[in-house]
């Protein structure tokens, strides 16, 4: 179980937390998901939220991004913007006609609102974001066209756009290639580095791996939390590794 005063292995030792969760019951209409669930994200670091499927991640990763509302229990944030929220892939209609550089520049809508034109400003950091996410070059493909890891990048790009100090990400590597999933791990890392808390939901060892810190959810309860090292035992990596 988690010790409060025991620093994960690599940015978590100055003790600052960025989001502190305390008491947290939510769900659905008729259905509870999180119970009494109790947690701190550090900031500056990586998070890795995983368990088996249905046990909560994605509904914790809804309330830390404002959309899903707990039904109780608190949610403190330190001072800093809000949270810059990356959904699955999936969650984002290939149809749409959309182009890469379209996708990024949703990014700024919470800054400028839908209908209005972007700003020479809103321009530059769109083009910072594809430059750091490597997509530059794809800024004229419909979104439907890329592969999977180009999609994902252009959708990280997306959040990076938002400026925020708080990303959060749902299986961000998801369905990638192996090749695809170390390069978007390496490109969160280098996010971390640069100043940004990094949340993300995955199913992925290697990525939970990477993190900082690990919260593992089991059946809507938070039943470990600390560094990868001491979270993901060999039992907890067999029900991880169970078909689903």
């Amino acid at each position: 179980m988690f010790n409060n005063n025991r620093p994960g292995p690599h940015r978590t030792d100055s003790g600052e937390q960025r989001i502190r969760i305390t008491d947290l019951d939510a769900g659905y209409p008729g259905r509870p998901v999180l119970r009494q669930l109790s947690a701190s994200i550090p900031a500056l670091a990586m998070t890795a939220l995983v368990g088996p499927n249905g046990s909560g991640k994605s509904t914790l990763l809804g309330v830390l991004a404002g959309v899903i509302q707990p039904t109780s229990g608190r949610l403190r944030y330190a001072k800093g913007r809000p949270p810059a929220f990356v959904p699955q892939r999936g969650a984002v209609g290939e149809a749409l006609p959309l182009t890469a550089r379209q996708t990024v520049e949703i990014g700024r809508w919470g800054e400028r609102g839908p209908w209005r034109r972007l700003t020479r400003h809103d321009r530059a950091v769109v083009d910072s974001s594809m430059d750091r996410l490597g997509v530059a070059h794809l800024a004229t493909r419909q979104l439907g066209e890329l592969s999977g890891g180009q999609r994902q990048r252009v959708l990280i790009a997306q959040g990076l756009a938002q400026q925020s100090d708080l990303l959060l990400l749902d299986e961000p590597t998801t369905g990638l290639d192996p090749e695809a999933r170390e390069r978007i791990t390496d490109l969160l890392r280098d996010l971390v580095a640069d100043g940004t808390t990094v949340v993300q939901a995955t199913h992925d060892l290697a990525a939970a791996r990477s993190a900082d810190v690990c919260l593992l959810l089991s059946g809507g309860l938070l039943v470990g939390q600390g560094p990868p090292g001491q979270v993901l035992t060999p039992a907890v990596l067999s029900e991880l590794r169970q078909p689903a």
